[in-house]
């Protein structure tokens, strides 16, 4: 998925590193976020100056290495200014000593000290030995990191440095990197609400081996959940195709037929309706009251229209068909209009390719479907889908607002804070 350069504008990262092999990984880390605009300064463990040397940090940062060797109280190279200056602490990789100390307030070196000193949320990746990781001292002492605002990020199953395959390998720099968007792009409004999003063009079986479908390439829903994920929404993307390294812990149901996605969806609906309560703090009478968010569906799915009318089991040969093909197709039930919307707010999605009546179809369909809001764009072509751009106009009863050309995932934050509004 493309990431836009502005997405963690203005935004500032400390980065503690330990000694682990795994420490490669956070130069690409480092890579990731100065290219999505964030600033970056590195602090370094005297152990992780053994694998890499300050300087490829410093490179890549444009900011100077904080380590044990040069902190200074006669600027704001020092651990008390640069936690000060920070808007997240990240530790990665987190080695199970360095777990240890932390869950034990001890402050034996700079990054220690600089996270003791830190009052906010911290993100750990951690990195050990299956057999290191597994320990149940290493299981306790994350327990309690994960009750003294720090967040952890799981570690993964695959060849270790030690040659043994198993749990303990830091998370990918791109998982990271979603971890850290969404702690600096929490939105009060999608924070635990409910959001349903469904995508990609469905797979209608004709036999076994054959199937009708269309161009929809599923990007514009992966780029609105992965938004939603960063806003901190508890969503659920029904696709039937999916962006590449998408958050890991973002919930997602794979479907192919226009049936499937229908089952599946009505599932979703009616366990968001349920409602997943949210604390919000009153200060009114310092009472705690338990707030109920209206979930949200964006239904960016391209669903067939028709479906064949007697799909085939095995494979329809060739000489039993002859030299044409009448195949039998029956107008499919629409989605969209057959869902309970009641308590729900709905954004369809419409694709269109004449200019002239693009709008008038548009509007059509925000009346005639009973939805909240219609995201229209226009198309060229068939060339257009599966592009990592997208431009559209955002239509519902009282406004029209219009949503430049820019990578999908910058647009899907933009339909975000329209969606807001109605």
């Amino acid at each position: 998925m493309v990431v836009s350069a502005d997405l963690l504008q203005g935004k500032k990262i400390l980065l503690g590193v330990t000694g682990s092999i795994a420490l490669y990984k956070s130069l690409e880390l480092v890579r990731l976020l100065n290219k999505a605009g964030a600033e970056v300064k590195v602090i370094m463990s005297e152990a992780s100056k053994k694998f890499i040397a300050p300087l490829s940090f410093e490179a890549l940062s444009s900011n100077m290495v904080l380590d044990d060797t040069n902190e200074s109280w006669a600027n704001d190279h020092n651990h008390i200014k640069a936690t000060q200056w920070a808007d997240l602490f990240v530790i990665a990789p987190a080695t199970a000593n360095t777990i240890a100390k932390l869950a034990n307030a001890i402050a034996d070196n700079i990054l220690l000290e600089s996270a003791l000193a830190y009052p906010n949320l911290k993100i750990i990746a951690p990195s050990a030995n299956t057999n290191m990781i597994n320990n149940p001292i290493t299981k306790a002492n994350l327990k309690m990191l994960a009750i003294a605002n720090y967040e952890i990020i799981d570690t993964q199953t695959k060849e270790l440095a030690c040659k043994t395959v198993g749990d303990g390998a830091m998370a990918e720099p791109m998982e990271i990197f979603w971890h850290c968007a969404k702690a600096l792009l929490r939105d009060e409004f999608w924070m635990d609400r409910r959001v349903i999003v469904t995508g990609g063009g469905t797979i209608e079986k004709i036999d076994d081996v054959r199937y009708l479908s269309n161009f929809s390439s599923g990007k514009m829903a992966s780029a609105l959940a992965t938004a939603l994920y960063c806003k901190g929404a508890d969503v659920n993307l029904i696709s039937t195709k999916f962006e590449p390294e998408l958050p890991l812990d973002l919930y997602t149901i794979k479907v192919e037929s226009s049936c499937e996605m229908s089952e599946y969806l009505n599932d979703s609906i009616r366990v968001a309706k349920k409602g997943k309560l949210s604390k919000a703090t009153l200060m009114r009478d310092e009472a705690i009251h338990l707030i109920q968010k209206k979930p949200y569906l964006f239904m960016a799915a391209a669903v067939s229209d028709y479906v064949v009318s007697y799909a085939q089991s095995g494979k329809l040969k060739k000489e039993s068909i002859g030299s044409e093909w009448d195949l039998k197709l029956k107008e499919n039930v629409d989605i969209l209009s057959s869902i309970d919307k009641e308590g729900l707010t709905t954004i369809g999605f419409k694709a269109e390719m004449d200019e002239e009546s693009a709008l008038q179809n548009a509007l059509k369909m925000l009346q005639n479907k009973g939805l909240d809001a219609v995201c229209l764009n226009v198309l060229k072509d068939s060339s257009s889908f599966g592009e990592d751009t997208n431009k559209i106009d955002f239509l519902s009863k009282d406004k029209h607002e219009k949503i430049a050309l820019s990578d999908k995932l910058s647009v899907a934050f933009e339909i975000l804070e329209h969606a807001k509004s109605i």
